[in-house]
């Protein structure tokens, strides 16, 4: 006779894959929303465009600092991911470098609000800091070697001056609609092509 012990543990990991499809589609719309209004902007926005209660979020996340945090390192991850998902979908390395720029340009924006949130907490933001530099710049760096092994892109240029510039060119962007960030961005990503 079955005790219902294996049922029981595929219930428990579907259980778990359910509850980690809820946290990416709450992550998803709260990147979505800080993206489009900041991270100030009120968490019932949040919880609509997730399809789900206000309720809800603050059982995930009961803090804003929380919910702002575990976007950061949900978006940090979907950078360091669409890097290599990018140069095997993308036309040339050079494409995929401009799209992984993209995304990471809306990571940035989102990122802004971080440093308020955590002002009172150095040393968890210099970790999350650390954590960000140890994800995103081999995906960087793997993006531009390919660029310059296919002859695209000049070879001087670093990963991490690269998103450092990029970083710079998207301060106070979402402070200023007359300034237009992604389009600075824009024109770095094409400069790395240099003379032809």
């Amino acid at each position: 006779m079955n005790d219902g012990g294996e049922g029981t543990g595929r219930a428990t990991r579907s259980k778990r894959a359910d509850a980690r499809r809820n946290e990416k589609t709450l992550l998803d719309a709260a990147a979505a929303i800080f993206v489009a209004s900041g991270v100030d902007a009120p968490v019932r926005d949040i919880a609509a465009r997730a399809g789900v209660g206000v309720g809800t979020i603050y059982r995930h996340f009961p803090t804003r600092s929380d919910l702002i945090i575990a976007v950061y390192r949900h978006q940090v991850e979907a950078c360091a991911e669409a890097g290599p998902a990018l140069l095997e979908t993308s036309p040339t390395p050079h494409v995929a470098l401009a799209r992984w720029i993209d995304l990471f340009v809306d990571f940035l924006v989102t990122k802004h609000g971080l440093a308020g949130v955590l002002q009172s907490d150095n040393t968890g933001f210099e970790a999350l800091h650390t954590y960000f530099l140890d994800r995103l710049v081999p995906v960087c760096t793997q993006l531009l070697d390919a660029a310059v092994a296919s002859g695209e892109i000049r070879s001087e240029l670093r990963a991490y001056e690269l998103m450092r510039g990029v970083g710079n060119l998207c301060v106070g962007a979402e402070s200023d609609p007359r300034y237009d960030a992604r389009r600075l961005v824009g024109l770095l990503v094409a400069g790395l092509r240099g003379p032809n």
